[in-house]
């Protein structure tokens, strides 16, 4: 049975799964296709739990959920909980403190004034610590990631699976209609949780207000290769299984019900014939739904083009790895080494303009600040490459040029007596040529 008072039970059936019969607190509304845990008004609390314990080892739970208000800033936040006993009712998001497991809390509002919400936490207790407000569970969190879960046009899916200790959460933002198009938000390795426990769901509002609804909740027990498992025939008993069907039909009935009672008081509220037809506002948000769609497609397929560069990158950084140890040992430089260094430059170089242009681009179209902060990371682990690959390759010395030594001065190697003697035969050759040529002109003038 649920614990607490002013509860009523609802039964879930998953077609992959056993039945899960919920308990639901004062504050949690429950309808046809979904919970509201809380709407959106000031000071609410609601909550959703498991009535029986859930004795799985290793498990995998998907809730698919939305939050939703016309603010800007939302408040308080949602909470998924496993823990060793249902926190009905509390101050942590809607359930109650010092609780033994853990809990993944999706925070809306900005306690610290730190500008680092909406935030995905992991907070572990074990029955003794009371959760930190005042910074958001920031000096408690075991792991934590940024995500803007608010005013998405698909559903947000949440993925937790704890295998062999480790808790690793996956999220799907809501920017598409497909189910697994997850990202990975944390890990916490080494975690030990109670071996049985509650699941639950909680949400909570404070001076500002979102509605919180739960559209599904699916729990998948984990098992290693090879392990035999029990039948479900013998873990719930067929006696079990046909009450929580007749308690799900007799509450659809009733459902039914209530709602032609209130179509019947209130006419005025029922859809006209035009209902059908969507309006100008509804087609444009569908166009700007659309938009962001192929914006996020876009920077997917530009994450993994510099996925592809930065492993290019590390490859370069281990060959300047060998070539500094070479350089240690004495040994002289290598052409190849320059080669490494100028591709190196040139890569971060245009990896850095292109990832600047496409941020500039989609941020001013799409204006989300998870797009922002995403390009920012990716930034910033570039400069930590680029500080890295500078670090190995210090600049060297210019290396002096080498000056040719300076020639003595050429020694004398002819004397004055030589050198006029040399003249003076010259001369008498060059007086006794000129004598020559007049003696053959004179008696060449004869014969005329």
């Amino acid at each position: 049975r649920c614990q607490g008072t002013s509860t009523i039970s609802y039964t879930f059936r998953s077609v992959r799964g056993p039945f899960i019969q919920m308990c639901f607190p004062a504050g949690a509304i429950p309808s046809a296709d979904q919970i509201r845990i809380t709407p959106s008004l000031r000071s609410q609390r609601g909550s959703v739990w498991t009535k029986s314990p859930v004795t799985f080892d290793q498990w995998e739970a998907e809730v698919s959920f939305r939050v939703s208000g016309r603010g800007r800033t939302g408040a308080d936040g949602l909470a998924i909980w496993f823990t060793a006993n249902q926190g009905l009712e509390g101050p942590v998001y809607g359930a109650a403190d010092q609780w033994n497991g853990v809990g993944i809390f999706f925070d809306s509002f900005d306690n610290d004034g730190k500008k680092n919400n909406p935030a995905i936490v992991v907070v572990g207790n074990n029955g003794k610590l009371v959760y930190d407000h005042q910074n958001d569970g920031s000096t408690q969190a075991l792991g934590t990631c940024l995500r803007d879960f608010r005013n998405k046009p698909y559903p947000v899916r949440a993925k937790i699976i704890y295998y062999q200790r480790t808790l690793t959460v996956w999220i799907n933002n809501g920017f598409t209609p497909e189910r697994e198009d997850y990202e990975f938000c944390t890990k916490v390795e080494n975690m030990i949780i109670p071996q049985s426990g509650y699941f639950g769901i909680s949400a909570a509002t404070g001076g500002l207000a979102d509605d919180h609804d739960v559209l599904s909740f699916l729990l998948f027990r984990l098992t290693e290769p090879g392990q035999n498992l029990p039948p479900p025939e013998q873990e719930i008993p067929k006696e079990e299984q046909d009450k929580y069907q007749k308690e799900f039909e007799n509450f659809q009935e009733d459902l039914k019900t209530k709602k032609e009672e209130f179509q019947k008081e209130h006419p005025e509220v029922q859809g006209g014939p035009f209902d059908m037809y969507e309006s100008v506002s509804e087609r444009e948000l569908q166009q700007v739904f659309e938009g962001q769609n192929r914006i996020h497609l876009e920077i997917k397929q530009l994450n993994r083009q510099l996925a592809m560069i930065l492993d290019e990158q590390r490859r370069y950084v281990s060959v300047i790895t060998d070539e500094v140890a070479k350089r240690s040992a004495g040994q002289a430089p290598s052409q190849e080494m320059d080669t490494v260094m100028s591709n190196q430059r040139e890569i971060l170089h245009a990896s850095l303009k292109q990832l600047t242009s496409e941020a500039q681009g989609n941020a001013g179209g799409l204006g989300s600040y998870e797009t922002i902060q995403h390009f920012n990371d990716i930034k910033e682990h570039l400069h930590v490459v680029k500080r890295n690959v500078d670090f190995l390759m210090p600049p060297q010395a210019p290396v002096e040029k080498m000056k040719c030594p300076e020639l003595p001065p050429p020694s004398a190697c002819l004397s004055t007596t030589p050198f006029v003697v040399v003249v003076v035969i010259q001369t008498v050759l060059f007086f006794g040529y000129v004598m020559y040529k007049s003696q053959q002109e004179a008696a060449a003038k004869k014969f005329f």
